[in-house]
C-alpha cells in the first residue's frame, strides 16, 4: 500500500546537519525520464560505469512472484569492479540487482517497487568492498540488501520505505564474517528490523547519523537485531551490543519520530 511522507522537521534536519557533512535523503522520490526493458540481465562489465540517466529500467518478461528468484531475474548484473548509477529499477523483475563478485559500486539508485531483494551481494573476499550510495528502496516486504558474500558493505545516504529489512548479513551461508557501515539513513516504518547480522559469525554493524520514523505512534522499532546464524537462523536479540551493533541509544546516532 502506497504511503506519502512528508520531509523531515527541520528540527530532526538541524540536528542531522550538525551530525555529518553527507545528506540524509528527505523523503522525495526521483523522477523517471523514460522507461526501457529488458528480456535478460543486462552486464555491466568490470571497469565499466554504467549510467541511466535516471531512467526506469525493468524486465519484459518477469513479474514480481513469491518465492527466492535467481540472477537470471535481475535487471542488472554488475561485476566486481563496474558500477551502476543514476537509475530507476521497475515493479517487473525479481531480483533487482545482483553484485555477484562484491566490489561494486551503486551510486544514485532507486527500487521502485522491491520484490525478493533489491541488491544482492556476494562472492569476493574479506577485503571486498561494495559501496551504494545516495540511493532508495521502498515496499520491500522482506529484505532491500542481501549480503551473501565476504567483506564489507558500505552504505551511505539510503532512503527506505515500508521494508522489511534495509540490509540482512546472510544467516544460512556459512560461518562468514560480514560487516556493514550505515551513515545518513532515513528508514520510514521498518516492519523487522533496520540491520539484522549474526551473532555467532562475528559479522560488525556500525551506525552513524540513522533516522527512523513510524506511523504507528510507536517507537519499538528494532534499529539492530542479531540472530543465530544456521540452517534455520533463529532471532537472539537486538539493541547496541560490542562490536556487533555499534551504536547508542542515549546520543543522536538513532533519532526516532512518529507521527
Amino acid at each position: 500500500m502506497t504511503k506519502s511522507f512528508a520531509p523531515l522537521a527541520a528540527s530532526v534536519a538541524l540536528l542531522i546537519a550538525a551530525a555529518s557533512a553527507a545528506s540524509v535523503p528527505d523523503g522525495t522520490w526521483p523522477t523517471s525520464t523514460g522507461t526501457v526493458t529488458y528480456t535478460e540481465p543486462y552486464t555491466i562489465k568490470a571497469g565499466e560505469v554504467f549510467d541511466g540517466k535516471m531512467q526506469t529500467f525493468d524486465r519484459s518478461d518477469i513479474t514480481c512472484s513469491e518465492g527466492e528468484g535467481q540472477k537470471d531475474t535481475a535487471v542488472f548484473l554488475v561485476e566486481a569492479g563496474g558500477t551502476l548509477k543514476n537509475a530507476i529499477i521497475g515493479k517487473n523483475q525479481k531480483e533487482g540487482v545482483h553484485c555477484d563478485d562484491h566490489d561494486c559500486t551503486i551510486e544514485n539508485v532507486w527500487w521502485d517497487d522491491v520484490c525478493e531483494d533489491a541488491l544482492s551481494i556476494k562472492g569476493g573476499s574479506a577485503s571486498s568492498v561494495t559501496t551504494v550510495t545516495n540511493c532508495g528502496a521502498r515496499y520491500a516486504s522482506d529484505k532491500v540488501v542481501q549480503h551473501n558474500g565476504y567483506g564489507t558493505v558500505k552504505i551511505d545516504g539510503f532512503y527506505a520505505q515500508e521494508f522489511g529489512k534495509l540490509y540482512r548479513s546472510c544467516g544460512t551461508c556459512g560461518d562468514i564474517p560480514r560487516k556493514v557501515f550505515l551513515s545518513n539513513v532515513y528508514a520510514v516504518d521498518p516492519l523487522v528490523s533496520v540491520v539484522t547480522v549474526n551473532k555467532n559469525y562475528g559479522d560488525q554493524a556500525k551506525f552513524s547519523n540513522i533516522y527512523v520514523k513510524t506511523s504507528d505512534g510507536k517507537n519499538d522499532v528494532k534499529v539492530c537485531q542479531w540472530s543465530q546464524g544456521s540452517k534455520t537462523p533463529s532471532n537472539l536479540g537486538d539493541g547496541p551490543s560490542g562490536t556487533l551493533c555499534q551504536y547508542s541509544e542515549s546520543d543522536s546516532t538513532v533519532v526516532f519520530e512518529v507521527e
